[in-house]
């Protein structure tokens, strides 16, 4: 039975201007622009608070400024907003990246899902949360509405426009669009499942500079006492006292079975990578205890609530950002924000490759790259943007899928409000709005 035969028989709950799909740093974002111009929103989380990657997985925001010399914020509007709320609750700090990736805002996630929640709240959003999209109904090309499943069964949601925020562009692929498999034309990014220790002396581990920690691990791995398949991961200090976070396991993030390649969108390969993640996270646990000063009586706070995936499904836009935009800092007419941090290879290697800008310069977010090809009524914000697997490795830090976000709100109200399709939509009214809510478009 197709689809559209089996919506008839579910009632629905919802007619909106706007449904946002996934509520990461993208998808939070753009529900909140949307309803701030007045569309009726909806944002649809799987998971039970709101954030994403930002509140299940990571800690800190790169993005906001330039790396080099001179930090040079270039990020503004909502994501400005997310950290003043955080800084009403004490809940943050900037701290330098360890790879020279520019400037980073480090937050306590727990009241980053609260900041989230209340910034959506006010600004008129309906969350629906505990809440997974499973399957979309199209009506002559367009998505016209959302099957959704709940504690009470399946739920039938319509809207003149869609945001698909997922991360894995899970709209485009249940909607039949075309995208790009992480892993089928190039190597993808590598997993990473994420850990905090409490009980960490950070004034003994500070004295351990960059270099020794990376040879701490090195030795350890040449030891063969330890797997560690990543000799260079990185720990940084939180808004909790004693404790750390880290970036340091590495998984495998896509295979190929004959000639189709699977990655971390199928459940199989996602099980399994998680189990692995977990007992990988323990090795790393055992070396910093027994290997690295400051660790000596620490002890696992929590992982990860779920693996860290870089790329699975990149659309095909009506503009695919490229490595040559990137490392020649291009500025484009319809840029709806700027991108400073360098291109950073997670590959299956030892270590990682980062390839930087030009001193202080920024490439332009085109948003053409939010758009996908041949569709009348959808636009992407985060990271499943149109964009090559290298120009994408720069572009994904979270401040730069907020800016994603808040452009792919206001350009889905604007078009619910015109009944125009989002390739219709004139850029010049997109930028003009961004910069009335404080967005940063062009290089200061």
């Amino acid at each position: 039975m197709s689809v559209i035969n089996y919506a008839k028989d579910i009632q629905v709950k919802g007619i909106y201007d706007v449904i946002v799909v996934g509520s990461g740093s993208a998808g939070s974002t753009a529900a909140i622009a949307a309803a701030r111009l007045g569309a009726k929103t909806l944002l649809i989380e799987r998971l039970p608070f709101l954030g994403g990657i930002s509140t299940a997985v990571l800690d800190t925001f790169y993005g906001y400024y330039t790396p080099g010399k001179q930090s040079t914020k270039i990020v503004g509007g909502i994501a400005d907003d997310v950290v003043r709320e955080l800084c009403v609750y004490n809940a943050c700090f900037e701290r330098p990246n360890t790879f020279g990736a520019g400037t980073g805002i480090t937050y306590h996630p727990e009241y980053l899902k609260v900041v989230w929640e209340t910034l959506a709240v006010k600004a008129g959003c309906h969350i629906l949360l505990n809440a997974w999209v499973q399957d979309v109904v199209k009506e002559d090309g367009r998505i016209t509405g959302l099957i959704v499943a709940t504690k009470l069964g399946l739920t039938y949601y319509r809207a003149k426009q869609f945001v698909d925020a997922t991360g894995d562009a899970d709209l485009i692929y249940l909607a039949g669009f075309d995208y790009e498999q992480a892993g089928e034309q190039e190597p993808a990014q590598t997993l990473t499942t994420t850990f905090k220790m409490v009980n960490v002396d950070t004034l003994k581990r500070k004295a351990v500079s960059k270099e020794e920690f990376h040879q701490l691990m090195k030795q350890a791995a040449e030891s063969n006492d330890y797997d560690l398949p990543r000799k260079e991961g990185s720990d940084h200090i939180t808004p909790v006292d004693g404790m750390t976070a880290t970036i340091m396991t590495r998984l495998k993030s896509y295979q190929k079975i004959d000639s189709k390649t699977i990655n971390a969108t199928d459940p199989e390969f996602l099980s399994k990578a998680e189990i692995k993640g977990r007992l990988q996270a323990l090795e790393y646990i055992r070396f910093l205890r027994d290997c690295v000063p400051g660790y000596e009586n620490a002890s696992l706070s929590t992982f990860g609530m779920q693996i860290g995936v870089r790329e699975t499904r990149r659309i095909y836009g009506e503009y695919r950002l490229t490595e040559e935009d990137v490392l020649s800092a291009r500025q484009f007419d319809d840029q709806i924000g700027l991108c400073g941090a360098p291109m950073e290879d997670h590959h299956d290697g030892e270590d990682t490759k980062w390839k930087y800008l030009p001193e202080g310069k920024t490439v332009g977010i085109p948003y053409r790259t939010l758009i996908p090809k041949n569709t009348k009524n959808v636009l992407v914000a985060g990271r499943c943007f149109s964009a090559s697997h290298v120009a994408h490795s720069s572009v994904r830090s979270m401040a730069q899928c907020m800016v994603m976000g808040q452009a792919a709100g206001i350009a889905s109200a604007l078009c619910a409000e015109k009944n125009i399709s989002p390739v219709q939509l004139d850029a010049g009214l997109l930028k003009e709005r961004l910069l009335q809510q404080g967005g940063i478009i062009n290089e200061p």
